[in-house]
């Protein structure tokens, strides 16, 4: 067994041992890769088409497919490495844990509804109607628990992704519902009134709130370095890199990188990816006995590789005999779920993206959600306003209210409000601290910026500086979500594309807010903006507020 070394962030390292005074380029310079612990005889650089001549594996396109690429189907595959790669033992727990909450909670709900039924109507336990109601109770439960079960509810790969795994839940328990309703119509069953008016609120409720619960469990692990798929990512050494970045710029990914596969490469090879030194493995055409030796139990294709389609193919037949997932990355990145729609034809699968809407029903019931919550942030909140107003214009000389010109929506510029955080002539000063200036792209960023007064630090730290802005909401000129609202020099820096945030209202708060505020660097504030103009949703506007507060409670990277 090849053991490979990994950092319990889910970061990969080099492999224990290494010599690094006896490091040497094996790649060309521009692909930044080194041979850390050489093979004994030189390694001489040769052509894809040469070595694949050489291979007795995942050999070059062939007119016809050898037993060694049969699928299971039809040759069996060996049990002991099916059953202990089928699942990871996290996931299996996790799955079980989760059956065992949802037998509880629906038992829970049923009896809830049924208990209502029979009290309310005050039928004895020897009664017909008493039996009816038990019977239907008893068959309401099973049909749940079976319509969670049907409609992989607990399927590992939609827990803690996403809202897919709530929406399982949800159209699981409808649809019971909705067949039960029926029966009852057509069968003039009155037995079915409480369990829909009683155990189909209570038990979506509990559902969801012990997946939550459970979502934020596994979080937490992920963000330990537990709970995560082996995988190994197999392409040139440029798609590599970028799958890898995407995978570990955020704490709590899916998977935890064991390694590469690179076209023409040995194992003992190392490729740096930013500061990180990912073991090359092997190369693309010994993937599956080093599946086999890491016991990885997911192989990532990042991007074109040699061989191309049937490569693949024959990769997928591999990898069943290893019970390891086959997973593809697509070159089309910042898109949401939603807007992804697979449509195969005749065996190819084409991916159909939606084109993003800036107008329609969707953003008319935005703009009734942030008239509501302005309207009602605005009456809630005004004794705090008020409190804060009042020590502002104590703190120091000046306006309570600081009124700045911002760019909002197409290009239309506003009077945004904020209570003032910084002393009077702040504008007039921000020449002699330009040479101070922290941030990159267009944003002036200084900590410790000594135009702020004393209230404004706490305020700026928890946000409250911000409040007034629900009035800005509240009369059209931004939303409660979206991006960064900027300064007209700031837009007249921008790249081209960059105008794209321009396209929707900007809002109080965004991804910007809830991934790092004013830490967080020019570009990285810039895709996530980008990404929410393109991809947003009610729901996920939603979830952005909820995070917000926390943010607020619990405040980093706001100076």
């Amino acid at each position: 067994m090849v053991k490979v070394p990994v950092l319990r962030t889910g970061k990969v390292a080099a492999p224990q041992g290494a010599d690094h005074a006896s490091v040497r380029s094996v790649f060309p310079a521009k692909t930044a890769i080194v041979d850390v612990n050489p093979p004994a005889s030189p390694w001489i650089d040769r052509t894809v088409a040469a070595q694949l001549s050489e291979k007795a594996g995942l050999a070059a396109p062939k007119s016809e497919v050898t037993l060694d690429f049969v699928p299971p189907v039809t040759r069996e595959a060996p049990r002991s490495t099916s059953t202990r790669r089928g699942r990871t033992d996290w996931a299996q727990s996790l799955t079980n844990s989760l059956r065992l909450t949802d037998t509880a909670l629906v038992a829970a709900s049923v009896f809830a509804g049924f208990a209502l039924n029979t009290r309310g109507l005050s039928l004895s336990a020897e009664s017909p109607e008493y039996t009816r109601h038990l019977a239907m109770g008893l068959i309401l439960g099973l049909l749940w628990l079976g319509s969670l079960e049907v409609y992989r509810t607990r399927d590992p790969k939609v827990l803690g992704v996403g809202p897919e795994e709530y929406k399982r839940v949800l159209s699981a328990s409808f649809r019971v519902f909705g067949f039960l309703g029926i029966v009852a119509v057509v069968f003039r069953l009155d037995a079915v009134s409480s369990f829909v008016l009683v155990s189909l609120p209570l038990g979506l409720v509990s559902l969801t709130g012990s997946r939550w619960s459970f979502r934020r469990w596994l979080s937490h692990e992920k963000s330990r370095g537990r709970c995560l798929s082996r995988a190994i990512v197999v392409g040139e050494p440029q798609d590599v890199r970028y799958v890898i970045k995407q995978i570990n710029r955020k704490s709590g990914a899916a998977y935890d990188i064991l390694g590469a596969c690179l076209p023409g490469a040995r194992r003992g090879a190392v490729l740096k990816v930013d500061h990180l030194r990912v073991p090359v493995l092997s190369s693309i055409y010994g993937i599956s006995d080093t599946v086999r030796q890491t016991g990885a139990n997911a192989v990532i294709v990042a991007g074109p590789v040699p061989g191309g389609n049937q490569f693949i193919q024959e990769l997928g037949w591999r990898l069943e005999e290893n019970a390891a997932e086959l997973v593809l990355a697509a070159a089309l990145t910042n898109v949401a779920g939603p807007r992804i729609h697979w449509r195969p034809v005749e065996g190819l699968p084409l991916m159909h993206v939606d084109i993003p809407h800036y107008s329609g029903g969707k953003h008319t019931l935005k703009r009734l959600m942030d008239i509501t919550v302005s309207a009602s942030a605005l009456l809630l909140l005004s004794p705090i306003l008020l409190l804060l107003a009042g020590i502002v214009h104590r703190d120091s000389p000046g306006p309570v209210l600081f009124r700045q010109e911002r760019v909002g929506r197409r290009g239309t510029t506003f009077r945004m409000l904020k209570f003032r955080s910084m002393v009077v002539d702040a504008e007039s000063r921000l020449e002699e601290l330009n040479t101070q200036d922290e941030g990159a792209g267009v944003l002036f960023k200084i900590r410790g910026d000594p135009r702020v007064t004393r209230c404004g630090r706490w305020m700026r730290k928890y946000s409250l500086d911000e409040l007034p802005q629900f009035w800005n909401v509240l009369v059209g000129n931004m939303s409660l979500v979206g991006p960064r609202p900027p300064l007209a020099r700031e837009v007249s820096g921008y790249e081209r594309h960059t105008h794209r945030r321009l396209l929707i209202k900007p809002g109080i708060t965004g991804l910007w807010q809830i991934n790092g505020r004013s830490d967080l660097p020019w570009d990285e504030a810039v895709r996530l903006d980008l990404y929410y103009v393109e991809n947003w949703s009610i729901a996920g506007d939603l979830m952005i507020m909820w995070r917000t507060f926390r943010a607020m409670i619990q405040p980093n990277g706001a100076y």
